[in-house]
């Protein structure tokens, strides 16, 4: 059972990771895909079946850990534009919710690293992002019609050094 379904008294002490190692996401399939990513140093993984990934890395909003998954990502200026659809599934995804917790982020888009704050987009934006990002990935609109809540649109905005 992955540490973000256990019970909050079966988690371990934030102390007891000591190095802040991300952990990666342990789907099978999303876990290879960060792997070659992460090992590479970027130079391999940013494409996923020609779409354009990133690593985000977000805080455990219960177990306080460094969390990593690959998404598919659009651009909107400066900021960096990702969809929390989950498949379509009925609840939103870990790391959307970690983020709702905690905004500031880390992100990896092929070798260049840097910090991000993440806010969901807001009524005004969603709609123009969201062609953005359907144009991108036309699977998002069925998974959209997949489930009754709104799935949300994030802006990661990157943080000035």
């Amino acid at each position: 059972m992955p540490e973000e379904q256990l019970p909050e008294e079966q988690l371990p002490e934030r102390a007891e990771r000591q190095d802040e190692t991300p952990i990666d996401n342990p789907t099978g399939w999303v876990a290879a895909h960060i792997r070659r990513y992460h090992r590479s140093g970027g130079k391999e993984g940013q494409k996923w079946y020609g779409l354009d990934t990133l690593l985000l890395t977000t805080r455990g909003r219960k177990s306080g850990l460094l969390r990593r998954t690959a998404v598919i990502y659009g651009r909107h200026g400066e900021n960096i534009i990702v969809v929390g659809s989950n498949g379509g599934k009925p609840e939103h995804p870990l790391w959307y919710l970690n983020l709702v917790a905690t905004p500031e982020a880390h992100v990896q888009i092929g070798e260049e690293h840097f910090d991000v704050r993440a806010r969901t987009a807001n009524a005004e934006e969603k709609p123009e992002l969201w062609k953005l990002m359907t144009g991108i990935f036309p699977q998002y609109k069925s998974y959209q019609k997949k489930t009754t809540r709104e799935i949300p649109v994030v802006i990661l905005e990157p943080v000035k050094q």
